[in-house]
């Protein structure tokens, strides 16, 4: 039994967003993903900037 897409809470709450044509929810499916490494690279790591509470005093004056 294939739901319909007027079931789900969303389209039931906001009718006039969805067209009254919309098929249905489509089925579920594998996707192929995958992410290519480079040999040697490492993640971008970059402390975050902590600023000085003099610093900090200055822009607020």
């Amino acid at each position: 039994d294939v739901p319909s897409i007027h079931d789900q809470p969303i389209v039931s709450e906001f009718p006039d967003v969805f067209p009254d044509e919309l098929l249905g929810i489509p089925l579920g499916h594998e996707v192929e993903f995958n992410i290519e490494l480079i040999l040697g690279s490492e993640p971008i790591s970059k402390a975050p900037y902590r600023m000085a509470p003099i610093e900090l005093k200055e822009l607020k004056d």
